[in-house]
């Protein structure tokens, strides 16, 4: 992760999309951050549900990938 940009929450989902979408961001060079917050109560009602976090710097570039991630997703 570079510098002090701001994050961006860009995906939540499994854990294995999550995996799978965080692995497609890597291939264009951008490195993605995934975040469980097990204290969060929602959380607890849900397993396995994840965050997906990107540098904000970086959206423009990962944004045609997330997007078709999540139209093939649904």
């Amino acid at each position: 992760m570079k510098g002090k940009d701001r994050l961006l929450r860009i995906y939540t989902g499994s854990e294995l999309s999550v995996i799978t979408l965080k692995n497609k961001l890597k291939v264009i060079g951008i490195t993605a951050l995934i975040l469980n917050d097990s204290n969060n109560s929602f959380l607890q009602a849900a397993p396995g549900v994840v965050d997906l976090y990107i540098q904000q710097s970086d959206f423009k570039k990962a944004e045609s990938i997330i997007s078709e991630f999540i139209k093939t997703s649904n």
